[in-house]
C-alpha cells in the first residue's frame, strides 16, 4: 500500500527516561509510515541516550535531547551529574519548541506522556495547534495500575488538557486485551478520540545480517534496557546452577542500562555455567527473538509484541514497582493463555524456577492458544494517517482555491 505523501511531515517525541520501549515504539510506527508513504518523512525526537545505537530507514531521522534518567524510587535526576535537572529541563523545552518551529509537522505524534516530561511539551502543543497539525496522543494499551495513574495525571491537571489539546488518541492494542484508561474518569469528549490500533507487529530487517544469530536452539533470556533486570538474570543463572537437568541453551542479553557494577558480577557469575552466553546489548532484538526457541522475559511492551510477532514460548516475571504496567500485561495475557508468568518472589524459588524452564521450549506457541490473534497497530495507523494527509491535502487546495 505505497501511497505518495509529497513533503508530508511527522514528528514525534518520546521521553524516555528509563528503558528503551518508547524510542523502539517511536521507531516501528516511524519505519512502517515511511515505507507505506513515498515522500514522507519523520523525525524523532528522543531522550534515550543510546538513540544513535539504532539503525534508521531513510526519510527517519531523530534529534537527540539532553537525558535525564529516571530513579528507582520514580523520581528523576540530570544523566550530567554537573548539570541541575531544571537546567536539562529547560533545554530540552527549547529544542523541542525550536524543533517543531524549523520542521513545521503536519502531525505529531507524542508516545505515552501527553504533556510530555515534567510538562516540558506543553507549550509546543499550544504553538502547533495553532498551526493547524493534526496532534496525536499514542498509549501503550496498559500504562498503570488505575489509582497511580490518576493520582499522577490530577496532580498536573492531564484529562482535561488531552482533551484541550489532542485531536486523536491511539491506544497501541486491542480493545479486548485492555483498555489504557480502564478505572479512571475519562470524559467523554477524550472518549471519542480514542481509537484501539491493536498491537505493533514486528518484522525482521530486510538486510539480515548473516551469523548475527547463534547456531542452533537457544532460549533468549531479556530484560528490556536492563536498568532494574539484574534479578531476573541472577535467578535465571541460580536455576542453572542448581538443577543439572536444565541443559537448554540460554543467550542472556543484559541490556544496555544496567549498571556497570551489576553487570560485571553477572557477567562472573555466569561465566561458570557452559550452558548460558551472555553479551551486553544488541540494536537487532528482532533477529534474537525470531531465532529463539522460547523468551524469558520481564514483558515490557516491546518484547511483548516481538513474542507475538514471532509466536515464542514465553516466560515473563514482570516488573511490580513502581509500575505495574509490565504485571496488569503479564497477567491478562496469561489469563487468555498466551504466556506463562511467575511473580518476581515466585521466580526466587529456585526448583520452581529451573522447573518453569525446563518445560517452556514446549509450552504452547501464542497463535495455538489464541489463533484469532492478530496484530494490525502498523497497517491501522497507516490508514489514519492517510486520511489525516487526504484531508489536509484538500484544506491546503481549497485555501489556495479561494485565495485566487
Amino acid at each position: 500500500m505505497t501511497q505518495h505523501a509529497q513533503n508530508a511531515r511527522i514528528l514525534m517525541y518520546s521521553h524516555d527516561t528509563f528503558g528503551l520501549g518508547h524510542l523502539q515504539r517511536c521507531r516501528t510506527i516511524a519505519h512502517s509510515l515511511v515505507e507505506d508513504f513515498r515522500g514522507l518523512q519523520v523525525l524523532i525526537i528522543s531522550g534515550a541516550t543510546i538513540a544513535g545505537a539504532f539503525d534508521y530507514r531513510a526519510r527517519v531521522d531523530f534529534v537527540k535531547i539532553p537525558s535525564v534518567i529516571k530513579l528507582r524510587n520514580g523520581e528523576y535526576t540530570s544523566l550530567e551529574k554537573d548539570i541541575d535537572l531544571h537546567e536539562t529541563l529547560r533545554m530540552r523545552q527549547s529544542i523541542i519548541r525550536h524543533t517543531a518551529e524549523t520542521f513545521r509537522p503536519d502531525i505529531f505524534i507524542v508516545d505515552k506522556e501527553p504533556l510530555g516530561l515534567r510538562g516540558e511539551i506543553e507549550d509546543t502543543l499550544s504553538y502547533l495547534k495553532t498551526r493547524g497539525t493534526t496532534l496525536v496522543l499514542g498509549l501503550r494499551e496498559v500504562m498503570d495500575a488505575p489509582h497511580l495513574l490518576e493520582a499522577e495525571w490530577a496532580r498536573r491537571d492531564v484529562m482535561r488538557k488531552i482533551g484541550l489539546f489532542y485531536d486523536k488518541v491511539w491506544a497501541y492494542g486491542p480493545p479486548d486485551f485492555y483498555d489504557p484508561l480502564t478505572g479512571l474518569d475519562v470524559p467523554p469528549a477524550v472518549r471519542a478520540k480514542m481509537k484501539f490500533v491493536g498491537f505493533l507487529q514486528r518484522s525482521l530487517q530486510k538486510n539480515e545480517l548473516p551469523g548475527h544469530r547463534p547456531e542452533g536452539d537457544y532460549i533468549l533470556v531479556t530484560t528490556g534496557g536492563g536498568g532494574d533486570g539484574g534479578d531476573l538474570i541472577h535467578n535465571v543463572i541460580d536455576a542453572y546452577q542448581q538443577d543439572p537437568h536444565l541443559r537448554h541453551r540460554a543467550l542472556i542479553v543484559l541490556g544496555p542500562y544496567m549498571p556497570a557494577r551489576k553487570r560485571n558480577k553477572l557477567l562472573k557469575k555466569g561465566s561458570k555455567i557452559p550452558y548460558i552466553k551472555m553479551i551486553e546489548f544488541d540494536n537487532r532484538m528482532e533477529e534474537l527473538i525470531a531465532g529463539a526457541k522460547a523468551v524469558v522475559a520481564m514483558g515490557g511492551y516491546n518484547t511483548y509484541c516481538e513474542i507475538l510477532s514471532f509466536d515464542k514460548p514465553a516466560l515473563i516475571v514482570p516488573r511490580v514497582k513502581p509500575r505495574e504496567e509490565q504485571l496488569i500485561r503479564a497477567r491478562r495475557a496469561a489469563e487468555l493463555g498466551l504466556v506463562e508468568m511467575l511473580l518476581p518472589e515466585e521466580a526466587e524459588d529456585t526448583k520452581r524456577f529451573a522447573d518453569a524452564l525446563e518445560v517452556l521450549p514446549d509450552r504452547p506457541r501464542p497463535s495455538q492458544s489464541n489463533p484469532h490473534l492478530t496484530l494490525e497497530g502498523l497497517p491501522h495507523i497507516s490508514e489514519i494517517v492517510a486520511e489525516l494527509l487526504d484531508r489536509r491535502a484538500g484544506h491546503h487546495l481549497s485555501v489556495i482555491e479561494g485565495m485566487n
